[in-house]
């Protein structure tokens, strides 16, 4: 005897496996489109972070380095130091850590800035040792006979390059605890740009509008130091150092930051 035939034990027709299947599509595109939505909008943020750590990091290093140009100890008296700072356009300091400075060029156009001060154990942070640092944590032990032991003449040179290992564009410090190994301090940074204002001044000028003469007349620095970020696969436009908009071929955005350091050891009578 033949059973008859039920409704409910039918198989899917070919129509609702394809309507099935189709549905399943539009979710798992849906989840995919949210996902890479979600992942594109956090590299976004996260660069954004990074290039805003890189400029403050960046900013807060070498302005702390400027507002201790020209300070010497108060138990240090009658010490005749160079200039406070001497800075390059387009160039980084070199040559001996006295009066003697000259500039050489970068290719990348960054400005370079060579800050003079006295350290001892209470400006730096001392060695392992306990001698006076430079801005790479290198002992410094170049003692100058007008000092005797109560401190070390410091020079700490500051400038932007590519890197020749990474071929990323990085924050130098060349300090004279070891002169001729400049070392990187922050990556992203592409270029420095540093202008500086003379006593009685209505404008800052560029380094090489300053004399030879005028280093020691100089009261304050504006600071700017341009970030480049990781590609984001779109042109993009950014506002450079000079306040000059320009737009990034490379697909890399760019950040740039700005600071005005006053100089805290500046002296009226500089003779």
């Amino acid at each position: 005897m033949t059973r008859p035939f039920s409704r409910s034990a039918r198989g899917h027709t070919l129509i609702e496996l394809v309507i099935a299947v189709v549905l399943g599509l539009v979710v798992t595109a849906g989840a995919v489109s949210l996902y890479t939505t979600q992942r594109t909008a956090f590299e976004h943020a996260s660069n954004a972070m990074r290039i805003r750590e890189a400029g403050l990091t960046a900013l807060t290093l070498v302005g702390q380095q400027l507002q201790m140009a020209g300070f010497v100890p108060a138990d240090v008296a009658q010490y005749r130091a160079p200039a406070p700072l001497f800075g390059c356009s387009r160039g980084h300091p070199t040559g001996a850590d006295d009066s003697r400075l000259t500039c050489e060029t970068l290719p990348g156009k960054s400005d370079g800035v060579a800050v003079r001060y006295v350290g001892d154990k209470t400006s730096t942070w001392p060695s392992s040792n306990g001698q006076t640092t430079d801005c790479l944590g290198q002992a410094v032990t170049a003692n100058s006979a007008a000092l005797g032991d109560r401190g070390v003449p410091v020079v700490n040179r500051y400038f932007a390059k590519v890197s020749s290992s990474t071929g990323q564009p990085e924050l130098y410090c060349e300090g004279n605890g070891k002169t001729g190994s400049a070392q990187p301090l922050v990556e992203g940074v592409e270029r420095l740009r540093i202008r500086y204002w003379l006593a009685g001044a209505a404008d800052a000028i560029d380094a090489s509008a300053v004399m030879t003469d005028q280093w020691a007349r100089i009261v304050a620095v504006d600071l700017c130091v341009l970030v480049r970020g990781a590609p984001q696969g779109q042109r993009l436009r950014y506002v450079d150092c000079d306040g000059v908009t320009g737009m990034a071929t490379d697909l890399r955005p760019r950040q740039a930051f700005w600071r005005r350091v006053a100089l805290r050891n500046y002296a009226e009578d500089v003779s």
